[in-house]
């Protein structure tokens, strides 16, 4: 099933939302805690924004759409954490105008 998730993965990493490409700038590259991110990443059915393996960590950045889609979050949620993933969610408006917050939430996360 991932592998036809690859086309749209790719997709979704060229146009990122303005949150997502700000909370990339601090994930990307060890800038979080020296751990590695992936972004727009396949896992299992589902495509995340953002995850660290090393600590099964999945960060959601969410839209407005979100509001819309609380069932379909929590069924996705629930499959995650199944499979050994914890996942932590913020609004995009957040982590546009609480950025630090926001980082320090995941970095809290990560040191657990």
């Amino acid at each position: 099933m991932t592998n036809r998730l690859l086309p749209l993965a790719r997709s979704m990493r060229r146009e990122p939302t303005d949150a997502e490409a700000r909370l990339w700038r601090h994930l990307r590259a060890g800038r979080m805690a020296g751990m590695h991110f992936r972004r727009q990443a396949p896992i299992g059915p589902y495509i995340v924004d953002f995850v660290c393996q090393d600590r099964q960590l999945i960060i959601e950045a969410d839209g407005g759409q979100h509001a819309d889609a609380i069932a379909y979050d929590q069924a996705r949620a629930d499959w995650l954490a199944a499979h050994g993933y914890t996942v932590l969610r913020f609004w995009n408006h957040d982590i546009l105008a609480r950025t630090e917050s926001v980082l320090e939430a995941i970095h809290d996360a990560l040191n657990r």
